[in-house]
């Protein structure tokens, strides 16, 4: 059974780092990144949705729900906020374009903790929680807000105003994050 919460997979920001639009890097026999993650979750998600700052980059096809234009910024809690207009679940699972390691499996066992009274499950690595390896609730959506309209983007200052799971993992391979050329060269596909 497909898991119903729908994945939103964050590929909307800057890659400063990487020098070029990592979502759009060949990935896994993949043309890009993007692909290569919705390819590897439709087995597991009944719905994925691409979160992005604008669409037309992309040259194939997918559910895409670009920042809302009332935003100037570029910033994940601005993509959560556009995920929550757009959709209407109580949890949305999200994951950043640049973590391909990071499985179903883990989203399951994150999809564990919904029954409390939690309004954002966290993963944690050993080396610190990990906001884009994560189920949201719509609780959060005005705290988003909030926090967007003081251009305030850190997740710790979300998370110190809402009731926050931070989940355990002891695996930090499955958050290997690709931010730069030698990351993107060095990983294992």
């Amino acid at each position: 059974m497909k898991i119903p919460c729908p994945l939103v997979i964050f590929a909307g920001g800057k890659s400063s780092r990487m020098g070029q639009d990592k979502a759009l890097l060949p990935f896994g026999g993949y043309p890009t990144l993007t692909e290569y993650q919705i390819a590897r979750f439709t087995p597991y998600f009944e719905n994925i949705y691409v979160g992005c700052k604008n669409k037309d980059k992309f040259e194939f096809k997918a559910n895409f729900i670009e920042d809302l234009p009332c935003y100037d910024d570029s910033a994940p809690h601005i993509g959560l906020i556009s995920a929550f207009e757009k959709l209407h679940e109580i949890y949305i699972c999200v994951l950043g374009v640049d973590t391909p390691f990071f499985s179903h499996k883990e989203f399951q066992k994150l999809l564990t903790h919904t029954d409390t009274d939690t309004d954002a499950i966290i993963a944690r690595s050993p080396r610190g929680y990990q906001p884009l390896c994560a189920v949201y609730k719509r609780s959060t959506l005005l705290y988003l807000k909030n926090l967007s309209d003081q251009r305030r983007y850190r997740f710790a200052d979300l998370y110190a105003q809402i009731q926050t799971d931070f989940v355990p993992f002891e695996d930090e391979k499955i958050f290997t994050n690709l931010n730069t050329p030698d990351e993107y060269t060095d990983c294992k596909f």
